[in-house]
């Protein structure tokens, strides 16, 4: 796919470019803690975007999108919101803009493996991507956080999409078979070891199509708010769920609707099991932490209301397998892919029965992705000796 991209490039534009590779990311567990200030599990995959990108000498941004087949240009001196998936590169120009960084024109080919909608973060990857080549070319001196908080503020301003920290710095600061336990309020983070060679990390693609700027996903935020204003007055240190604990939660039960409550009840719970789980993972517990992933899918279920009855059963067939140590829907929800870890040498059978099972059940095969713990964003400068 690199080579590919880079001839797509030399096609349309003449020259040599940069090659980028920007990785998509899966969270192994902690999922919408992000924006509550709590802890998430990430790392960078083996799918990915790749940029094929050069500098132009003009004000002029011009991107040919491989997945769409099409080429849309924007002008430097008039960067503002529009739509499609241009607003992504978009929305990272503008932000590197108003940090008084300067942007010069460029042009890029831009392919990718990563499938939209399925919960691997194709957006984080598309302007982790960018940032990193303009930083490249421009020498601006960013280091990775930085350039994740410029991926997130991009995604917050022109896709209109609130989200946490997680996919950005997944993106940026993956490591090859390390997993990474990041703190979303001070940003500090870990690595460890995911060494478990006996197991593959198995994604199954539920053919649901999710879209992160539907209103579902704000609306979660803004209830994880309500909640948090309420404990505030009991507990006046309550910054974000974050700080809160269920007994803090059960004080105010009566003055929350079942629906925040429930919300908040998720979150509390869910941002011990991050905890919980890299501790499992520092014993070599693979087991007790599959059941935590197991539980994790029942809040998001049933508390958090974000899966859907074709990830329910996705994970209701993963429970039946004793090959399988634990599985959950991973990303914002309402589609996209169940995360399932799998005994190696059981996973064609287990993709054989998955797949029947569900085409049975929904009258489509269901996509599966083995995937394997990769390096984050990688600037490849001599694209020839490829």
């Amino acid at each position: 796919m690199i080579q590919a991209t880079r001839e797509k490039f030399i096609h349309l534009f003449g020259k040599e470019p940069l090659i980028v590779v920007s990785p998509g990311r899966i969270n192994l567990i902690g999922e919408h803690t992000d924006y509550n200030d709590g802890f998430v599990l990430p790392a960078a995959i083996d799918k990915k975007i790749v940029y094929a990108i050069a500098l132009n000498d003009t004000r002029q941004c011009n991107a040919h999108a491989v997945f769409t087949n099409e080429t849309v240009s924007f002008s430097l001196d008039e960067v503002k919101p529009t739509h499609g998936w241009i607003n992504y590169l978009m929305g990272v120009v503008f932000q590197l803009q108003e940090s008084g960084l300067p942007v010069k024109g460029f042009d890029c080919v831009i392919a990718g493996d990563i499938p939209v909608g399925a919960g691997m973060s194709s957006s984080a990857a598309v302007e982790g991507g960018l940032v990193a080549a303009l930083d490249h070319f421009f020498q601006y001196g960013l280091d990775r956080m930085q350039m994740a908080l410029i991926g997130q503020k991009a995604e917050h301003t022109f896709p209109g999409v609130k989200c946490g920290i997680m996919d950005q710095f997944a993106n940026l600061h993956g490591k090859k078979d390390q997993v990474m336990r990041l703190d979303c309020r001070s940003l500090e983070f870990e690595y460890f070891p995911f060494n478990f060679p006996g197991y593959k990390i198995v994604l199954c693609n539920s053919m649901v199509h999710h879209s992160l700027a539907s209103s579902e996903y704000n609306v979660r935020r803004h209830q994880c708010e309500e909640g948090v204003k309420v404990i505030q007055v009991n507990h006046p240190a309550v910054k974000s769920l974050r700080d809160a604990d269920m007994s803090m939660l059960h004080e105010v039960r009566s003055q929350l609707s079942s629906k925040v409550y429930d919300r908040c009840s998720y979150v509390i719970a869910e941002i011990q099991r991050v905890q919980d789980g890299t501790e499992l993972l520092k014993q070599g517990n693979l087991q007790a932490f599959g059941q935590l992933m197991y539980a994790t899918h029942e809040g998001l279920s049933k508390l958090y209301e974000v899966s859907c009855p074709e990830l329910d059963f996705l994970v209701s067939l993963a429970k039946q397998r004793e090959e399988v140590a634990g599985a959950r829907v991973m990303g914002g929800g309402f589609g996209g892919c169940t995360i399932n870890l799998v005994k190696a040498e059981k996973v064609a059978d287990y993709v054989s029965y998955i797949q029947s099972r569900y085409n049975e059940q929904y009258g489509k095969v269901p996509e599966v992705y083995v995937t394997t713990i990769e390096e984050g964003v990688t600037v490849k400068e001599l694209a020839f000796s490829l």
